[in-house]
């Protein structure tokens, strides 16, 4: 499948169809998760994979999305808040693989100063990119996805038995869709443009 043929077909799935999804398409949709970009390339996303039953019956007292519980498989998407203790590491390693030559700077890339709050906010969209990598594998490979963010964090952090270093960004429930739905209205591109300067 051509990418923008992937991009236009992308749907949000909220009915999927019980037939299981094989192993090797939850490898490939995880290594497209691995593949994605990440500032100072410290890949804080972690993910748990929920295929039992019984976990997802636990899951019902975290989430009213029942639909998402019906799914083959469900990807708990996680920041690992101890990533950035690695940053040195992978700025070594990235000026090593020569990321930094011929590249203009000024002076030594410093990272900034940042509150906890901004910190969170900045490994939590890092994990969105890796997100958005597994949903759109998911569609090359003929499966459906749903971003579900209406979750109770720290109920579903206890069900799965996480510690407080892995805050969960987002459900992902994966299957084959029962129908894909129609493209949902979006704006016109002239309104998402607030200027060109």
């Amino acid at each position: 499948m051509q990418f923008d043929e992937i991009i236009q077909k992308r749907r949000s799935i909220r009915n999927f169809n019980p037939d299981p999804v094989p192993d090797q398409a939850i490898s490939d949709i995880l290594e497209a998760a691995r593949l994605a970009p990440s500032g100072s390339n410290i890949q804080p996303w972690r993910f748990v994979v929920i295929r039992s039953q019984e976990m997802k019956e636990k899951l019902k007292a975290a989430t009213i999305w029942r639909f998402a519980l019906k799914a083959p498989v469900i990807i708990a998407c996680c920041t690992d808040l101890t990533s950035l203790d690695s940053r040195p590491d992978r700025l070594v390693e990235l000026t090593q693989a020569g990321v930094f030559d011929n590249v203009e700077m000024e002076g030594e890339y410093t990272p900034p100063e940042r509150s906890r709050e901004q910190l969170l906010t900045y490994l939590n969209m890092n994990v969105g990119i890796a997100i958005t990598h597994m949903m759109l594998k998911a569609v090359d490979l003929g499966l459906g996805t749903c971003w579900i963010g209406g979750f109770d964090p720290l109920k579903t952090k206890e069900i799965l038995g996480l510690d407080d270093n892995l805050p969960i960004v987002a459900l992902l429930p994966i299957g084959y869709p029962v129908r894909v739905p129609a493209q949902r209205p979006r704006f016109p591109l002239e309104k998402l443009i607030v200027k060109k300067v």
